[in-house]
């Protein structure tokens, strides 16, 4: 378990709708959420699981979204995975949890920890938080996560499935 993560909407999104919201809490202490990314997961609507989350869930810690810095405003990203970047920036040791590649990619250039979705699910298989991997993708995969059948093997046999 690491210290704290910064999450982003899709990784919370698809998390909740699976049903594996949890899985967050498993992977760190702490579960910062930028005001700029709950406004946009509110905007779903209150029936919505994530929103549901947000309200209910209360380890998951709305935190206002801070000012970007040019070298985040410079990579054209939209204001929730900026504001994810940005407060990862500003907490040494922190991850960023986002699936956005271009985030990713902004992530790596500035040296920040970064997990996915994906990610997520394949540390609690090989932490024993969960028994298997597979059961949990498809999960999100029918809440509407995409990835690949390819890249879903290639993963999974990673973790022994």
């Amino acid at each position: 378990m690491i210290d704290a993560c910064v999450v982003n909407a899709s990784p919370l999104i698809f998390l909740a709708r699976g049903g594996h919201i949890g899985l967050l809490h498993e992977f760190a202490r702490q579960i910062y959420l930028p005001s700029a990314v709950a406004k946009e997961i509110r905007r779903r609507g209150t029936s919505d699981a994530a929103a549901q989350a947000i309200e209910n869930e209360t380890w998951i810690q709305i935190i206002e979204s801070p000012p970007i810095p040019p070298a985040i405003v410079l990579w054209g990203l939209g204001p929730g995975e900026s504001a994810v970047l940005t407060e990862t920036l500003s907490r040494p040791g922190a991850h960023a949890v986002i699936d956005d590649l271009a985030a990713r990619r902004c992530a790596a250039s500035l040296g920040l920890k970064v997990n996915g979705t994906l990610g997520l699910v394949l540390l609690a298989k090989q932490s024993g938080r969960i028994a298997a991997a597979r059961p949990v993708m498809e999960d999100l995969i029918r809440g509407g996560m995409f990835l690949s059948r390819l890249v879903l093997d290639r993963a999974l046999a990673l973790v022994g499935e």
